[in-house]
């Protein structure tokens, strides 16, 4: 049995330096728990930009929301930055294999992207997926990801794949993951029940595997002032609809903790790879009953740029 865990956590949000103490902590609370692999939410640091949801939509030339993009794009994180290198330290002290949402800046372009790190405590940094197509307003501060992150890990006797948000209804995206053996699917989320309660089971279902949503708690008042915006998004009023939505799902499709909603903690399950591996008799759909005589599917996982330099 291995034990995974989704870490359903209050964002600090844009403060980068509390976030990552955040991330150490809930690691360290994890290994203590003795959890093998633990799971934070999409674009956990520097947080998730949910202003862009706010009634009124994003107005063309609004100073403010340029200043709010800057402010935002200034908060993004680096994979080979200091606060992805503090990370993988924790992760390699613990020893738990770590699955973290940020929003990624491109050293290069300083395009922003939707990225979900892949952490392992031996090799460090292992799996960089880019979400590939941000979700209606997201598109607004994040450009499309790219296939190269589209990869099953080893984590620890668990075969692990993972994807972002919404585009865990993408099919294809799916098929490529359940096309490398996951046990476990990992889906993190901005946080909302809402949206976790079905597609964690449909595709616990689908691929016969475990599947593990790690979604964040958020509230208005999180917004720190000096955000161009605050104002804005505290007058919008009304309850966060950011309230975590964390679960885990087994692999006939039932729960093995249903969405948790309004608390901090790590959402906690223990899981058997060898119940997945032997489901394959009936559930393996990507290849003993894929018919690539019919059906072809070709993933390019080559890195993505806008411009190649040739020096």
């Amino acid at each position: 049995m291995i034990r995974v865990a989704a870490a359903q956590v209050r964002c600090p949000w844009l403060d980068v330096a509390a976030g990552v103490r955040v991330v150490v902590d809930f690691v360290g609370r994890a290994a203590a728990r003795g959890v093998d692999l633990v799971a934070f939410p999409e674009a956990f640091l520097p947080g998730y930009p949910f202003w862009l949801t706010q009634p009124g939509g994003v107005p063309l030339d609004d100073p403010r929301q340029r200043l709010a993009h800057a402010a935002y794009q200034e908060a993004a994180v680096e994979v080979t930055g200091p606060e992805v290198r503090l990370i993988t330290e924790a992760v390699r002290d613990h020893g738990v294999f770590t699955y973290l949402g940020i929003a990624e800046r491109d050293p290069v372009n300083r395009a922003v992207h939707c990225t979900l790190l892949a952490v392992d405590p031996a090799r460090g940094v292992v799996g960089v997926h880019r979400k590939l197509v941000p979700t209606a307003e997201e598109r607004l501060v994040w450009a499309d990801g790219d296939g190269h992150g589209l990869r099953v890990h080893d984590a620890g006797g668990l075969r692990v794949g993972g994807l972002c948000c919404w585009e865990n209804w993408s099919p294809l995206a799916r098929h490529s993951l359940y096309a490398q053996a996951p046990d476990l699917h990992v889906s993190v989320w901005p946080g909302s029940t809402r949206l976790t309660g079905d597609i964690t089971r449909f595709v616990a279902r689908e691929g016969g595997v475990y599947s593990l949503a790690a979604g964040a708690l958020l509230d208005r008042a999180d917004v720190p002032a000096g955000f161009p915006l605050r104002d804005d998004v505290l007058a919008a009023g009304g309850a966060s609809p950011y309230d975590g939505g964390s679960a885990i799902a087994g692999p006939d499709g039932r729960w093995l903790v249903e969405p948790v909603a309004g608390e901090e903690r790590l959402v906690i399950a223990d899981v058997d790879p060898v119940v997945v591996r032997g489901g394959r008799q009936r559930e393996d759909h990507a290849t003993r009953f894929g018919r690539p005589d019919v059906f072809d599917l070709a993933v390019d996982r080559r890195r993505a740029a806008p411009t190649r330099f040739t020096d």
